[in-house]
């Protein structure tokens, strides 16, 4: 999609990711837990994608020392299959890898077979099962690990970097 923009989200997106969280998860994040990853979770990092006009994708991974784990990855129905979910992962691995993270892993529905080839698509292997993991049917959650990380971007910077002189 060359009208397609990712970009870190900010506070402001939160109502269209909100949006996005309600027609996609059956089990919703509320607009406050995504005020207070965006405003207390210092280790959560977030990305959204725009095309038409319109906020249509978002992606988040908490990255603890050089641990990443995936927290939401969402794309509206109407605008699935057109690589754009796909994007903002891989976008989303690379900022993990620029902010120091040597892995990844998520927990991903044993039904969800669509995400599932996505991640493996991007690498990731499955490493074991958490047992009733999902709360509203008590599906498996199947955990996936990417140990192959994007090489880090020398010359990436973020507003909260700190250099020391």
């Amino acid at each position: 999609m060359s009208d397609m923009i990712i970009r870190r989200m900010t506070i402001r997106d939160v109502d269209a990711v909100t949006a996005i969280e309600q027609a996609v998860f059956p089990r919703p994040w509320t607009k406050a837990d995504f005020e207070k990853e965006m405003t207390k979770n210092v280790c959560a990092r977030y990305l959204v994608a725009e095309t038409e006009g319109k906020l249509v994708a978002y992606a988040g991974v908490w990255v603890v020392l050089d641990e990443g784990q995936v927290t939401k990855i969402a794309v509206l129905s109407e605008f699935r299959s057109r690589g754009i979910g796909e994007t903002v992962f891989r976008a989303l691995l690379q900022y993990a890898a620029n902010l120091g993270a040597a892995f990844v892993t998520l927990e991903v529905r044993e039904s969800n077979t669509p995400a599932r080839r996505l991640y493996e698509k991007c690498g990731f292997i499955s490493v074991g099962i958490r047992k009733k993991y999902y709360e509203d049917n008590g599906e498996n959650g199947v955990i996936m690990l990417l140990e192959h990380m994007p090489d880090a971007e020398e010359d990436f910077e973020e507003a909260e970097t700190v250099h020391e002189e």
